[in-house]
């Protein structure tokens, strides 16, 4: 038997539920000058600043 979702479980600030939608995480592939493998660099970005992240080096 399934449990229910609690009341708790919700979010009690819409405000801050809504900006929270505005954050996209970001995966970027990096080769490593050393080795020629690829690391990643992951990081949480607000939506207009995504492709600044995606042009860094």
């Amino acid at each position: 038997m399934a449990k229910a979702a609690s009341k708790n479980a919700k979010v009690k600030d819409a405000k801050a539920s809504a900006e929270a939608k505005n954050y996209t995480k970001v995966i970027r592939a990096v080769r490593s000058p050393k080795t020629g493998a690829y690391t990643f660099k992951e990081a949480i970005v607000h939506k207009d600043k995504i492709k600044d992240f995606m042009a860094k080096k």
